[in-house]
């Protein structure tokens, strides 16, 4: 095997994984030690054609990866791109605005990111080995940028774990603590969770960037200059990969999110089949909170089976140094999956969302229809902000009804009755299920033969009264 060969390998293995769902994540900690050790001691062999893949492919392999990479994961990313942006756009709508959704948003934001390094490190670069083409981005482009793009790579995929753990979490409280969840499920806190998440990932992903490093050669016939990268002697550093690169990562990217996860879900799942059991007397509050709580088990289902196969690979690859190329590359496709499903499960599982999104990017311009309000009768609060305690639910003061009464001699006379809701003094914010509300029933109006109102009847109000309060959801 000439120098080529151990460069290219080196590369591959170095940039397309070993420690972990999503890119750079099946890193072969032994075997890239041993590319290491001849890549620095064959300077010379290097120099002249080491980023040069001029030896014979497993011609199998590279066309598994080019219809895996280069082909379904590049289509999956830029569906996976759009759906992201029309997420973000749609939940950072005032009508939207919740902690939960605030949560949805950075997770939105670092599924992007992720999608994006993994186009750049799996996606481009399965294309030039197959088909010949991308030639100056496989060897001028990719190498300068994966320097920054491995280690960015890893902090979003870090902080997407993360971030659905606290989505998780999040819900717990919410539906089976709902008396905490005016605490602990705020908007501001909301905010300090992404920002520790962020930081947390950051820091423990720190040591990527001091992975790899950028080498030049020259062909001997050409003079073409190109570049391609090799693992630093920190990266083929035996208990730096023991340590860090299995132990660590296996623990706080999988074992200890993943359990938590799981056992939050469970709880989560019995108190909605509780819930569903009496269905017929929940409120239409309390069975839109079940709805969200469902949806939300579905898109922790779909990240659990998607990233269950990268954390079996490094399972088998840390303990008997088994590295399976072609599950490899499956897994790395199905992380990019998980990053870019989010929005059809918002869709399918989201009433609200769905309605927004119809309104924002179906609708046809120019036509307005009764619905248009639809995005106003239900705005979304953050539990327990202060700024936003009012949002969630509306009052009926000083409404104003107009009725018509023919007279005697033909004449018109307009009778304007006022009619003001009584509800008891609320101390903060809606809780979430099973919590309820008692309040006071109004008494009956004045038989009205016609009426308008400042909310039109759009189908919110409880259990078929007109007592005039509204309560909000949770953002979907």
């Amino acid at each position: 095997m000439n120098g080529s060969a151990v460069d290219y390998e080196a590369v591959q293995h170095l940039l397309h994984g070993g420690n972990g769902s999503g890119p750079g994540d099946d890193v072969p900690g032994g075997n890239l030690s041993a590319y290491g050790t001849i890549a620095t001691g064959n300077d010379s062999l290097l120099a002249i054609v080491s980023c040069y893949d001029d030896y014979p492919h497993n011609e199998l392999l590279v066309e598994f990866e080019f219809w895996i990479s280069g082909v379904v994961m590049n289509v999956v990313a830029l569906i996976g791109i759009l759906g992201n942006i029309f997420s973000m756009v749609i939940l950072s709508r005032p009508q939207m605005r919740s902690s939960i959704n605030y949560l949805l948003i950075g997770l939105a934001r670092c599924d992007t990111i992720l999608i994006l390094t993994s186009v750049l490190i799996f996606g481009l670069c399965a294309i030039y080995p197959h088909t010949g083409y991308l030639y100056y981005y496989h060897y001028q482009i990719f190498p300068k940028i994966s320097l920054v793009v491995y280690p960015l790579a890893m902090i979003a995929q870090t902080a997407s774990v993360y971030l659905t753990l606290t989505v998780t979490l999040e819900r717990y409280v919410a539906v089976c603590h709902p008396l905490r969840a005016r605490a602990l499920c705020t908007y501001g806190r909301a905010r300090l969770y992404v920002v520790g998440i962020l930081v947390f990932s950051i820091l423990y992903n720190l040591p990527r960037f001091w992975e790899v490093t950028l080498i030049s050669s020259t062909h001997p016939d050409t003079g073409l200059v190109i570049y391609c990268v090799k693992a630093s002697d920190m990266r083929t550093d035996e208990t730096y990969i023991k340590v860090y690169i299995h132990w660590l990562y296996m623990i706080f990217v999988y074992f200890l999110p993943f359990s938590l996860i799981s056992f939050f879900n469970l709880m989560i799942y019995r108190q909605v089949r509780r819930a569903n059991k009496e269905r017929q007397r929940l409120s239409r509050s309390e069975k839109r909170e079940i709805g969200l709580a469902t949806m939300l088990i579905c898109v922790v289902i779909v990240f659990l089976l998607c990233n269950l196969p990268a954390m079996m690979i490094n399972i088998v690859e840390a303990f008997y140094s088994v590295i399976i190329e072609y599950m490899v590359k499956v897994s790395n496709l199905l992380v990019t999956i998980n990053s870019s499903v989010n929005f059809f499960i918002y869709v399918i599982f989201g009433e609200k969302f769905k309605r927004i999104f119809l309104l924002l990017f179906c609708k046809p311009r120019g036509r307005q229809s009764p619905d248009d309000g639809l995005i106003h009768d239900d705005s979304s609060f953050s539990n327990g902000d202060a700024s936003n305690r009012n949002s969630g639910r509306f009052q009926r003061v000083g409404t104003t009804r107009s009725t018509s009464t023919k007279l005697s001699n033909c004449s018109m006379r307009t009778i304007r009755t006022t009619v003001r809701s009584t509800r008891a003094p609320s101390p903060g914010p809606i809780v979430y299920y099973p919590a309820r509300e008692t309040l006071p029933r109004l008494a009956q109006p004045p038989t009205i033969t016609r009426s308008s109102s400042m909310f039109p009847d759009w189908g919110h109000r409880e259990n078929g009264t007109n007592g005039g309060i509204m309560m909000a959801s949770s953002g979907f």
